[in-house]
């Protein structure tokens, strides 16, 4: 018997077979996941299309196309399709993100016609935890920010941010889509922080969450106050925060060249349980 297999956009009404998917590796499509939980499969609602590859009319890999091109529990024909729809539409994204294997496989593809990259991250170890270890106490004063706040956090949110990635988030739309990203973790009560003096001294976001798992992001220590342990104390409390009252499971994913924050992150309590890999453009 022969297979038949096809990619196309998922209409909006194919939200369950979606999320089957989704589901199946609930830490690493944590991020996608969460979006999807939320505005569904409408494009314009997504902020992106969602690409199925359907194998004997069941759906078995997915891709998401918006700001990033992710993915998704996604076989090498998969890759394959989603690379073909991937060039033909031209590149429309700011990074290629998600599973290492996967990733790389879309990235050699699409190198040709995308390339080259400002930069390639191929090995980001994936993090996990479902308890904090005993050995670093967490920061009492590590916090939930409010709504009032968001002028106070900014200002660390872009310098980490410039580090991180290389660019402003200020570019382009003067940083309207950045700032409304951060007064939404805000609002949902997944952005905390250590305040000394009306500065920021220690940052993090929870950048998605789900039922079954969350993502920490957007991890940041003042250079100033670099070298004193904050970063350990001040991950040991959000992950406390994280798994009190988010989900059960908490992951981030780190650059494998960061080998200091590695080690705090080993020693709060994360296991490395795989890799990603990050296409900058």
């Amino acid at each position: 018997m022969l297979t038949q297999t096809t990619t196309r956009v998922l209409d909006p009404a194919e939200l369950p077979a979606a999320l089957a998917v989704l589901e199946s590796e609930p830490v690493e499509n944590a991020f996608v996941t969460s979006r999807v939980q939320v505005a569904g499969l409408d494009p314009w609602r997504l902020g992106g299309e969602m690409w199925g590859w359907y194998t004997d009319g069941r759906l078995r890999s997915l891709c998401y196309s918006g700001a990033n091109l992710v993915p998704i529990c996604a076989t090498p024909e998969a890759v394959r399709a989603f690379a073909d729809r991937a060039r033909r539409a031209g590149r429309r994204c700011s990074s290629i993100v998600g599973p290492a294997g996967p990733t790389g496989q879309l990235w050699r593809l699409l190198e040709p016609s995308w390339g080259p990259a400002r930069e390639v991250r191929p090995h980001q170890p994936l993090m996990v935890t479902e308890s904090p270890s005993a050995d670093v106490e967490a920061d009492p004063l590590v916090r939930r920010i409010g709504q009032d706040e968001m002028d106070v956090l900014m200002p660390a949110c872009v310098a980490m941010f410039t580090e991180e990635v290389g660019v402003s988030p200020l570019a382009g739309d003067g940083g309207l889509l950045y700032q409304a990203r951060v007064a939404e973790l805000i609002s949902t009560g997944r952005s905390f922080a250590r305040i000394e003096d009306g500065k920021v001294v220690f940052k993090a976001e929870i950048g998605a969450a789900t039922s079954r798992a969350c993502q920490i992001q957007g991890v940041w220590v003042a250079p100033e106050h670099r070298g004193r342990g904050l970063s350990e104390t001040g991950m040991a409390a959000v992950l406390r925060l994280a798994l009190a009252d988010v989900a059960p499971v908490v992951s981030l994913y780190v650059n494998d060249y960061n080998t200091a924050a590695r080690r705090a992150y080993r020693r709060v309590g994360f296991r490395e349980t795989g890799a990603f890999m990050s296409v900058l453009f």
